[in-house]
């Protein structure tokens, strides 16, 4: 996440960085070819087809893991920077080590999914030029792969997020910069989903990326953007995750601001978007927020409020959505409902964590050196990572943005949509001129030619249209077109029918049998106002050293370590803390490795 005063002004105020940024390439000839879609989707048929877009959002609920997600933000901290400038040949510490151990693990959710993933680089140059920290060489984005199962009108949605760090002097290289908030949560957002998503099969390409110089100058992202672009790469949508899994607000924090220093929010995420009505970028954000009040927020135990802002980004701030919204891509940004600082740690008194090297993981409270009070929360990223992963997968199996075109007649406005034979529907959103990005009104209709109800006489509206497949799955809204309506217009019945999903209870059952010979078994009672009982059952055969239960609670705090023996057999531990009502989910460690996932309902104590 990058202040304009450190940033090279062209490249953020409109420049297309063609002319800075140079031998753009991607290492894997296989993976640029399933990008521009002249792959053999059978290539990369699994053995077991998992399309139906309800069956991978159900499963993305549980399927996506805290623990994941902070196990790849404690080995990103590890390499103490990954800073662009760092190190690049150390198998330990900069972003040489960081870039190869991302590249490894995109190897490992290939090898368990059937080789479908497919891991790559996008490789750039940078020039020495004004206010930079000096040339670049060999920079890359650490990117994966999932080919689409259909190359007819093939598209490619890219979930990314920048990799790089950096502390206060943002040209030292060598400073520690953890960037556990700025962007390790991004960052491990992403990771989290190129795991769980291979096993999916969908009709469009997703691109899973890491990228490098975001906090140069978004130059990873317009290296993509410009090479996608120059390959004729055809991108559906861009989520970019950047400061995604804080909850506590800084002293500075950026406006649109958080409440004050120390408030909490984790039951909040921003979606950021260019407010351009002829783009489509703000109607793509209110597509995402439809999204998920429609397919998922029902069936969530911790339902998240999407906020759709109404500027690009914060203010005097900037991201890596930006440079595909330049070269004509639509993309938005999602960000955390609070931030810690604005980003500028050479202003006096500046505090708070943003930038410096003290943007942890969290703190030891206890003197045993080991973290346990985390600042970035892990449920609530696992939130927003299910909320890209459902965006993700309709945008993929869904149908594109429909064409129209807007008349403003004596009767009213009337708009004429072309015919798209994968629509089966359409809605329709109409906002006043003066109102905030979300819609005044939706209308459903099946009509190509549909005169717009409820319109007041002399006012100002933006329209839009989307498209509704067979399958209930809605596409993108187009971008707006601008009418003054003549006339008073009846009002009409507006679009009430939500075009839900059906999801089994989650709470308990999620991850349950494991490769370690380990069975961790539903807890009981569940619910429980009184306490409860967990239960392991090993098989023999297997070794291990240690075995534990994790139990933590919505804000990703742990509250409680059970040691378990590792003998085989059946293991049972009571549990009678008290805590407050509410989810906490529990998990099976064996030699520091989760293994297994459940929960817990607590009703009050």
């Amino acid at each position: 996440m990058k202040t304009l005063a450190t940033l090279a002004t062209a490249l953020l105020l409109g420049s297309t960085h063609a002319q800075v940024l140079t031998n753009i390439s991607c290492t894997s000839a296989e993976a640029a070819a399933a990008m521009r879609g002249e792959h053999d989707p059978a290539d990369y048929a699994a053995s077991e087809v998992i399309d139906a877009h309800d069956a991978i959002i159900c499963d993305l609920r549980s399927a996506v893991h805290a623990d994941s997600l902070k196990a790849y933000l404690m080995r990103m901290d590890a390499f103490g920077t990954r800073h662009t400038y760092s190190d690049t040949a150390s198998n330990t510490t900069g972003i040489g080590a960081a870039r190869r151990w991302a590249f490894g693990k995109f190897q490992e959710f290939s090898a368990a999914n059937e080789g479908r993933l497919i891991p790559a680089y996008l490789q750039f140059d940078y020039p020495d030029t004004p206010g930079s920290c000096g040339p670049g060489a060999g920079w890359r984005n650490v990117l994966a792969v999932l080919p689409g199962s259909n190359t007819t009108a093939h598209g490619t949605i890219l979930i990314e997020a920048h990799f790089d760090s950096r502390c206060a002097d943002n040209c030292d290289p060598a400073c520690y910069a953890p960037g556990a908030e700025d962007n390790g949560s991004g960052s491990a957002l992403v990771l989290e989903l190129a795991r769980v998503m291979s096993r999916y099969t969908f009709a469009h390409t997703l691109v899973f990326m890491l990228t490098t110089g975001e906090e140069h100058g978004l130059l990873g992202a317009a290296a993509m953007a410009q090479y996608c672009s120059a390959q004729g790469i055809p991108i559906k949508g861009v989520l970019n995750n950047d400061v995604i899994g804080g909850i506590l607000c800084g002293e500075t924090s950026s406006p649109p601001s958080c409440a004050g220093p120390g408030a909490v929010d984790s039951l909040q995420v921003r979606i950021f978007s260019d407010g351009n009505a002829n783009a489509g970028n703000r109607g793509m954000a209110r597509t995402i927020k439809m999204y998920y009040q429609e397919k998922l927020q029902a069936h969530v135990p911790v339902p998240m409020n999407i906020s759709i802002m109404e500027r690009e980004d914060r203010v005097g701030r900037g991201g890596d959505h930006i440079p595909f919204r330049q070269t004509g891509y639509r993309s938005v940004r999602f960000t955390a409902a609070n931030e810690h600082g604005n980003g500028n740690p050479v202003s006096k008194d500046y505090q708070d964590r943003q930038h410096t090297e003290t943007d942890v993981l969290g703190v030891d409270t206890d003197g045993d050196l080991v973290v346990d009070s985390f600042f970035v929360d892990f449920n609530y990223l696992q939130r927003n990572a299910v909320i890209n992963g459902v965006t993700a997968t309709l945008l993929s199996q869904g149908p594109a943005s429909p064409t129209f075109e807007l008349f403003d007649e004596p009767a009213g406005l009337r708009i004429a949509i072309a015919p798209q034979a994968e629509a089966s529907a359409f809605r329709v959103g109409v906002r006043g001129l003066n109102a905030n990005s979300d819609f005044d009104a939706l209308y459903r209709t099946t009509d190509l030619s549909f005169p717009i109800p409820g319109l007041q006489a002399n006012r100002g509206y933006y329209i839009s249209v989307a498209a509704i497949d067979a399958n209930g799955i809605m596409s993108p809204f187009s971008s707006e077109r601008i009418g003054l309506n003549d006339a008073d217009t009846p009002a009409a019945e507006q679009d009430a029918l939500p075009y839900a999903i059906e999801c089994a209870a989650i709470g308990i059952g999620e991850r349950t049998a494991t490769a370690f010979g380990a069975l961790l078994l539903p807890c009981r009672p569940n619910p429980s106002s009184t306490g409860t009982t967990f239960a392991v059952e090993f098989q023999a055969g297997h070794r291990f050293q240690q075995a534990l239960i994790v139990v933590h609670d919505a804000l990703g705090r742990e509250r409680a370590r059970i040691p378990l023996p590792t003998s085989p057999g059946l293991h049972t531990r009571p549990f009678d803390m008290p805590l407050a009502a509410g989810v906490y989910p529990y998990s099976l460690v064996i030699d520091g490795q989760v293994v297994a996932v459940r929960s817990l309902v607590l009703g009050g104590w």
